[in-house]
């Protein structure tokens, strides 16, 4: 399951976030999954090519059957910095994820790993995931 992108102004953006995110964590904590919170912008080209990455198998597969992705809108770096801050994502470089448990615990949060994603293939997300499954 994705959670859709917010999309809009700087100060919608945020209030869908965090709407987003409660809902991700319920759901994740009825089908006993994580949660991956997904910091991007679509201006930015590492966040397209992660993007791309969790559409090909297996990565597809593994994001179906262990997570629940929400796309946290971080604007040009100007919205949802609380959030981010709040899950311990420095956002010092987009993308950047945070995995949470089933009751919105964070479990980890990068700090810059796949901010140059485009330089990275696929398998990079691969072991992401296999690490972080439950």
């Amino acid at each position: 399951m994705q959670i859709k992108a917010q999309v809009g102004s700087v100060a919608a953006i945020a209030p869908a976030a965090a709407a987003d995110i409660k809902a991700a964590v319920a759901e994740a904590h009825r089908t006993h999954k994580r949660v991956i919170l997904d910091f991007g912008g679509d201006w930015c080209p590492d966040c397209q090519v992660l993007n791309i990455y969790f559409h090909q198998s297996p990565n597809a597969e593994l994001l179906a059957k262990y997570f629940i992705r929400v796309n946290v809108n971080v604007g040009r770096l100007d919205a949802n910095q609380d959030i981010a801050a709040s899950y311990g994502v420095p956002l010092k470089g987009v993308p950047a994820l945070a995995v949470l448990d089933g009751k919105g615990k964070s479990l980890y949060a990068q700090n810059k790993e796949f901010s140059d994603m485009r330089h990275l293939d696929a398998s990079a997300l691969t072991t992401f995931l296999n690490q972080w499954k439950p």
